[in-house]
């Protein structure tokens, strides 16, 4: 089974690695080459970028390069696409044009002419009849405009020859590093459905270790069963290796695992296989019977299922999770499995002891516990995602600048708190004390020597001020 536990840790691995990479847009830098074309081409590319906000009803604010909605715009509603709106969150972007507005060109006499032109096109009347308008759609909308409105508007060229630096060639690069910008936007924002894809995989393949644990005794048994049958026919056999002690092949809980119907049908869809792993799998047989778990098994005058399953679950606990040989097997097989080993070797020692207390057929867990546990996953990475700046902020408040400089923080801090304050605002029914504890264990476990008590002061603060806003409700 998938516990939360497990969930948490992976949320957070993953929203590491997609933040630590992610960039929405990728702004193009002033061309090295100092030259009138690129120059001119740079001047253009800023420009129409600030002037796609405006026709979006974004407008400047301050010095500051912030770009905020005017929501009494007409422009607000017709044009206000998810795309518009990241564009005008982009920090590189605020900083560049803040750098540049000396250089910009001033199209705010031709917006109102230009946004009738592109209400009235065809590529928008299309994309408005869309009932789904997705990120695909939106650049497709925005491509086009800027190919056939924006490029070759006659006032808007007009008033860009008004510019000391203007060169055709210049104009015409600066519109093709403004379809670069917005093509690559759907791009990247295609790393976040990939992620929340990779998300589900880990989740999957943790999954699948918990059955590959479950089936190892089956595959060492088998060895060691392949190992008496040779003795049997080697040249001049003992009595011993004529009449072996079939104790241990003939354990009821391998029997059990060999018959279980719902190890059978996780097979048929999820393929699980150790021929592979031979050597590793011979490795931990020969762990097994030095161990004294063993030895006094096979001494035993009787055994019984639970007998037989409490051998198993002492084997799996003492030997054969804190075994090298299956380190290096999981570490050869999955990138995910070392880190999910721990739980799931908890559950399947779990699987095992209820077999001993049961009867009839081996009962496996299910992957989750139930459909709240199925979703929180996906609904705690995306809503992380999306409320990323929001969360930040919450901790930029609280960071003691004499103490943290919050550009050096480590990374994995961040990304553990705005976990955490979004499992704080968005699960009510799962306790606060609840929610402070995984997350410094996380913190502790993943992060820096200091990270957990530090994570921990910062969310008390956090929780505080939640509370005293009215956004957080629960004790």
């Amino acid at each position: 089974m998938i516990n939360r536990i497990l969930i948490r840790m992976k949320v957070v691995q993953l929203l590491y690695s997609y933040l630590l990479t992610r960039n929405d847009f990728h702004i193009a830098q002033p061309f090295e080459k100092d030259t009138r074309d690129n120059r001119f081409a740079y001047e253009t590319y800023l420009s129409v970028l600030k002037l796609i906000l405006e026709l979006s009803g974004y407008q400047r604010v301050g010095d500051s390069g912030i770009m905020r909605q005017t929501l009494s715009s007409e422009r607000t509603d017709k044009l206000a696409t998810t795309l518009a709106k990241s564009l005008a969150q982009d920090a590189e972007l605020r900083d560049a044009i803040v750098k540049h507005s000396d250089q910009l060109i001033d199209f705010s006499d031709q917006i109102k002419d230009v946004y009738q032109d592109i209400i009235a096109s065809t590529v928008y009347k299309d994309f408005s009849k869309k009932r789904k308008k997705d990120l695909e759609a939106e650049v497709n909308l925005w491509t086009v405009i800027i190919d056939t409105i924006l490029a070759k508007n006659d006032k808007l060229v007009s008033q860009s020859r008004k510019s000391d630096e203007f060169t055709l060639s210049g104009f015409n690069s600066g519109i093709e590093l403004v379809k670069s910008t917005i093509e690559a936007f759907n791009d990247n924002r295609t790393s976040v459905a990939n992620a929340k894809v990779a998300l589900e995989t880990s989740l999957d393949k943790a999954y699948e270790l918990y059955h590959l644990l479950l089936l190892l005794p089956v595959e060492i048994t088998k060895i060691q069963a392949q190992r008496i049958e040779a003795a049997k026919a080697k040249y001049m056999p003992t009595s011993e290796d004529l009449n072996p002690n079939t104790r241990f092949i003939d354990n009821s809980f391998v029997q059990l695992v060999r018959d279980s119907r719902e190890m059978e049908e996780y097979l048929k869809s999820h393929p699980v296989s150790l021929e592979s792993d031979y050597f590793n799998v011979k490795r931990m047989l020969e762990d097994v019977i030095a161990s004294d778990t063993y030895k006094q098994y096979m001494e035993a005058p009787t055994t019984d299922r639970a007998a037989d399953c409490e051998l198993w679950r002492k084997l799996m606990k003492n030997v054969i999770l804190p075994s090298d040989a299956l380190a290096e097997m999981l570490e050869s097989s999955s990138v995910y499995w070392n880190d999910d080993l721990e739980i799931m070797g908890t559950f399947a020692l779990k699987t095992i002891r209820q077999a001993a207390s049961s009867v009839g057929e081996l009962s496996l867990l299910p992957k989750f516990k139930d459909h709240d546990d199925e979703e929180f996953g996906a609904l705690l990475f995306t809503d992380t995602i999306s409320n990323r700046e929001t969360y930040r902020s919450y901790i930029d408040r609280f960071i003691d600048a004499k103490q943290w400089d919050s550009d050096r923080l480590a990374f994995m801090d961040i990304v553990i708190m705005m976990v955490a304050i979004s499992e704080l605002l968005n699960f009510p029914a799962i306790p606060i004390p609840v929610t402070l504890n995984e997350y410094i264990e996380i913190a502790n476990s993943y992060s820096t020597p200091r990270s957990g008590q530090f994570v921990n002061g910062m969310l008390y603060s956090i929780i505080n001020y939640l509370k005293s806003e009215g956004k957080l409700l629960k004790d």
